[in-house]
């Protein structure tokens, strides 16, 4: 959300408190889901 807000990704890593490794990560698995779909995905897990 930062980063489509105008902010670099490194700024909004740092804004957030995670590392730009966790950020990468989370974007692959989670790429096109929107917050209630990966919600409803970690519930099935």
């Amino acid at each position: 959300m930062l980063v489509s807000q105008g902010r670099s990704v490194a700024e909004a890593v740092r804004t957030i408190g995670v590392t730009p490794f966790t950020c990468y990560r989370r974007r692959k698995e989670f790429g096109g889901l929107k917050t209630d779909q990966v919600k409803r995905l970690k519930e099935l897990e």
